[in-house]
């Protein structure tokens, strides 16, 4: 049995999984995955077409029973990165539903179409296989983004992903009475490890609405939805839509935990939401390197904007520009996030000097910026490398300008980026989309209003008005594009 999900022998009848209006149970679940399994034991990896489908999860789900890595392959990549990835993972068979047409890229890979109906007497029998039962086998190869290089394959073990999610369980109190409603992508961490493999471990029922609307989640939570995972662009579709969608402010009243993860939630969302609801929206902070490191706690403290606490497991420091730890907890003193706990990464894959490189002693770097408060709560500032500006002698952090230029109620979306000056080093960018592009707001207005709300070193030397803001597949602002 996969270390992962012993509940596939113990929650027979309950729902597992369920995806627009198709869905399994823990037996059907588990009657697939160990068919399909039993096909899995001689590639050294399986690569995964991973839809919003049935088919993912089964494929996901047999791939742990028969301890062979998956490699989730985003759909909508393009045939470059396709190429990318599959020299870079050498997978031995691609699994798929049998109506997916797959790019040329993946034409060459020997292929088995995944089947989601097979009766409990027609599965294979044995539930043991062999390197499953190996806590350390490597379960995932999720690749990253590449914003920095091609993406580099994150090697993720049963061991360190079920540490992660037992962290959560706890802090989140996540049962199995919990259904997770969502409609993230099934080849990031977020939708996959979190929104898939998280419900399964606890013996609760994860729901895939397919895709994102509203109208999705209002269904979702009102047909007994529990909790509900988002990224801050379907957060933000939501407080947009709460004064003229009753039902959407009924379904997250009765729903016990609202999660956005991925990028930073802005404060205006927070507040409307909670306005609204009576519900507050808890972050987390993970990447695909360290899982989950931090999260608000369930039943609070909550504090708009902060990533939490270390999870019970996570050792979590900051350091400053020469490494050494900053014990500061002053809610200002911005330094590098470091962590270190059973929920790492192995490797990046075939890349022994970028795996050495991405630690400190022991300890992960993770190249984002944070400061921590007197209660040691998190927030995050931004990427060192684009959310970090250096300017006149300070360090200003991207997203606190941006949070007081969402309130404006002329400002639809915002980023802030450094640019080279000869004076300041770096001065602060701010790139807006106007909420009407007929009437944009003026320039000076915004930088008035950051200097009246924040300290005058932290206004924006410029305003660039923009349609919209270039963001990946998690909602995440692309900034280097905007540079």
């Amino acid at each position: 049995m996969s270390h992962l999900l012993p509940t596939l022998e113990t929650e027979p009848a309950r729902t597992a999984v369920r995806v627009g209006d198709r869905a399994l149970d823990y037996s059907e679940l588990a009657a697939a995955a160990r068919t399909l399994a039993g096909s899995l034991t001689y590639p050294a990896r399986v690569a995964v077409w991973a839809t919003p489908s049935l088919e993912t999860v089964v494929a996901v789900v047999a791939s742990l029973l028969a301890g062979v890595p998956a490699v989730p392959i985003n759909p909508r990549s393009g045939e470059q990165e396709l190429a990318h990835l599959v020299n870079d993972s050498a997978p031995g068979l691609i699994l798929a539903a049998a109506d997916d047409q797959l790019p040329a890229p993946l034409a060459e890979l020997s292929r088995v179409d995944v089947e989601v109906r097979v009766s409990p007497e027609e599965a294979v029998s044995h539930r043991e296989f062999g390197a499953a039962a190996a806590s350390a086998t490597p379960a995932l190869i999720v690749y990253t983004s590449g914003t920095t290089g091609a993406p580099k394959g994150v090697v993720l073990s049963q061991e360190a992903i079920a540490a992660s999610l037992d962290d959560l369980a706890e802090v989140w109190e996540w049962t199995e009475d919990d259904t997770l409603v969502h409609a993230l992508p099934l080849y990031h961490v977020h939708g996959l490890i979190l929104g898939v493999l998280g419900p399964l471990r606890r013996g609760g029922t994860v729901h895939h609405l397919g895709r994102f609307s509203t109208e999705a989640v209002s269904a979702g939570l009102d047909g007994g939805g529990t909790m509900l995972f988002g990224v801050p662009t379907m957060y933000h579709r939501i407080a947009e839509s709460l004064d003229s969608e009753p039902t959407l402010v009924r379904a997250l009243r009765g729903a016990r935990l609202l999660v956005s993860g991925s990028a930073a939630l802005p404060e205006s969302d927070h507040e409307r939401i909670t306005a609204a609801t009576g519900r507050h929206v808890v972050e987390r902070y993970g990447m695909t390197e360290t899982l989950m490191n931090t999260s608000v706690h369930a039943r609070g403290p909550y504090l708009p904007g902060s990533v939490g606490l270390p999870l019970p497991s996570v050792d979590v420091r900051l350091v400053d520009e020469e490494g050494q730890r900053i014990e500061a907890s002053d809610g200002v003193t911005i330094g590098e996030i470091q962590v270190r706990g059973p929920q790492l990464f192995t490797e990046y894959l075939g890349r022994p000097e970028a795996t050495d490189a991405a630690f400190a002693g022991g300890w992960f770097r993770t190249g984002d910026m944070a400061t921590r408060n007197t209660e040691g709560f998190y927030r995050i500032v931004g990427r060192g490398s684009t959310d970090l500006i250096k300017s006149g002698g300070f360090k200003i952090g991207a997203g606190e300008i941006e949070n007081v230029l969402l309130q404006h109620p002329g400002v639809a979306e915002a980023a802030v980026t450094g640019e080279p000056d000869p004076d300041l080093g770096e001065r602060v960018i701010a790139w807006v989309v106007p909420a009407d592009a007929e009437a944009p707001v003026s320039a000076t207005e915004l930088v008035e209003l950051v200097a009246g709300a924040l300290s005058p070193h932290k206004r924006p030397r410029e305003v660039r008005l923009l349609d919209s803001l270039p963001r990946n597949d998690m909602g995440k602002v692309l900034k280097r594009e905007l540079r």
